[in-house]
């Protein structure tokens, strides 16, 4: 559904943002990329069907090179998964390193950054819940919601101002 109105997107408390993505080196090899895609399609069914597992909300772009945004409750959370070996990640690894490693067909990137409380700011006007929204929760963006800045916590501007 659409929300015509401002909304700034708001999460409690500490989170990490995951980016991941892989991109095809070598489109002819569809056997090398596809189960790349299968893999972590596995683990996001499984994530969604756990949520003490710590994940929020995700969204994802396809294409050559493919990203995906995930929100986690917390990067120990994000960890811990990473390296549950009864987890559809960990055998998805090992498979990715025995089947491709270092040979250039597909290439699999990811980044992790640990947001603090006041160091996000997010708008959303006539969008659908996106990305941080739709993480946690759209609140109008009015009053201290109304800008950028000042969505951002006051003291972390002035610390990049000075």
């Amino acid at each position: 559904m659409i929300n015509p109105e401002r909304s700034s997107g708001h999460l409690q408390g500490e989170f990490s943002v995951f980016l991941i993505g892989m991109r095809v080196n070598r489109l002819w090899k569809f056997h090398k990329w596809v189960p790349v895609i299968s893999a972590m399609t596995r683990m996001i069914k499984e994530l969604r069907t756990t949520p003490d597992a710590g994940l929020l909300s995700y969204e994802m772009w396809l294409g050559r090179t493919t990203l995906m945004v995930q929100y986690w409750r917390s990067s120990a959370q994000l960890l811990a998964y990473a390296k549950n070996q009864d987890a559809a990640h960990y055998p998805a690894w090992r498979a990715f390193n025995q089947s491709l490693g270092t040979n250039g067909d597909v290439g699999i990137w990811h980044e992790t950054y640990l947001i603090h409380p006041g160091a996000f700011e997010a708008i959303y006007v006539n969008m659908p819940a996106f990305g941080l929204g739709r993480a946690g929760e759209l609140l109008p963006a009015t009053g201290s919601r109304a800008t950028a800045a000042s969505r951002l916590d006051a003291a972390i501007i002035k610390q990049e101002v000075d």
